[in-house]
């Protein structure tokens, strides 16, 4: 049976807690109070703590977090699928910045969200009110400890707006970083758990007033990345304290003739990592509850 480990609220008093998720139960953590502490340790010793678990309780009902917490950060790689450099030329007024860095040497690498900004599964996913033309990236996420250690792997949905880094490649901050911009399954899927993580089928399907609007298929075999060099690269001039999340880029995306529109169910799968699901919502005013709800520690 599957394992993850996983951030949910308290039933007793409300505080976010950390955890073990294995089919339909869920164990707290002993002696470990966020991610962030989890994700200090080295990979042997995080791996100790996850043994380390109370009381199980049932999954039914419990309010998920995203599995970041403190200052974690979120980055994404982009053009590391040959799908995504000929959809990005497809797009650009530039499009030999794209052609280039697919090959290159170094990795193209941007931050996408800090921990507070992140949206889980079942919550809204965003797109800009000034974009016009906005699609889903599925994505397999890295997560390493702040030794720069692959610890485990979750899904991400790295929204983008196709019309904006279409204009001008400098634009791409504005193009992938807004309100709801990032998503992240729930669960983090133990390194130690997933044999090949350059094996795993990634699925996505967008429904549209409750028909299929889209459907897609890749695999992280056409990753042209090795994940240990990302991760290498990532933390060569940076430190993170309380770990990072790398989202690999995409192999799926849309034809120029499909946009995502207000209300549209997004649904990303990996094999043996896990699923999102998240409905889009447009602006800022939906996100809201975001900057609230961790000023308030509920998060």
């Amino acid at each position: 049976m599957s394992m993850h480990l996983v951030r949910y609220v308290s039933p007793v008093d409300g505080r976010p807690v950390p955890g073990v998720r294995t089919g339909d139960t869920v164990a707290p953590l002993q002696g470990v109070n966020s991610f962030a502490e989890l994700l200090r340790l080295p990979l042997e010793e995080l791996q100790a703590e996850v043994e380390k678990v109370g009381e199980a309780l049932p999954a039914e009902g419990l309010t998920f977090l995203p599995p970041l917490d403190g200052r974690g950060e979120v980055w994404c790689a982009g053009v590391t699928y040959e799908r995504s450099r000929g959809a990005r030329m497809e797009e650009s007024t530039e499009q030999s910045v794209y052609d280039k860095i697919y090959t290159a040497e170094r990795p193209e690498l941007f931050q996408k969200a800090p921990a507070w900004r992140v949206v889980v599964d079942g919550e809204p996913v965003g797109i800009r009110s000034d974009s016009g033309h906005d699609v889903p990236e599925p994505e397999l996420a890295v997560v390493a400890n702040s030794h720069g250690e692959i610890v485990g792997f979750t899904v991400c949905n790295d929204m983008s707006s196709r019309s904006i880094e279409g204009v001008n490649p400098l634009y791409v901050p504005q193009a992938k970083l807004f309100a709801g911009g990032c998503a992240l399954a729930s669960g983090i899927r133990p390194v130690w758990e997933v044999p090949n993580p350059k094996a795993l089928a990634i699925d996505l399907v967008i429904e549209r007033a409750g028909a299929e609007a889209f459907r897609g298929t890749t695999s992280t075999e056409k990753l042209v990345r090795e994940l240990p060099d990302l991760i290498d690269v990532l933390f060569l001039p940076n430190e993170f304290p309380d770990g990072v999340i790398l989202a690999t880029g995409t192999g799926i995306v849309p034809e120029l003739d499909f946009a995502l529109a207000e209300g549209d169910v997004i649904t990303i799968t990996i094999d043996e990592v896990g699923t999102l699901t998240n409905t889009v919502a447009t602006g800022r005013e939906p996100f809201a509850f975001l900057a609230t709800d961790n000023l308030e520690g509920k998060r």
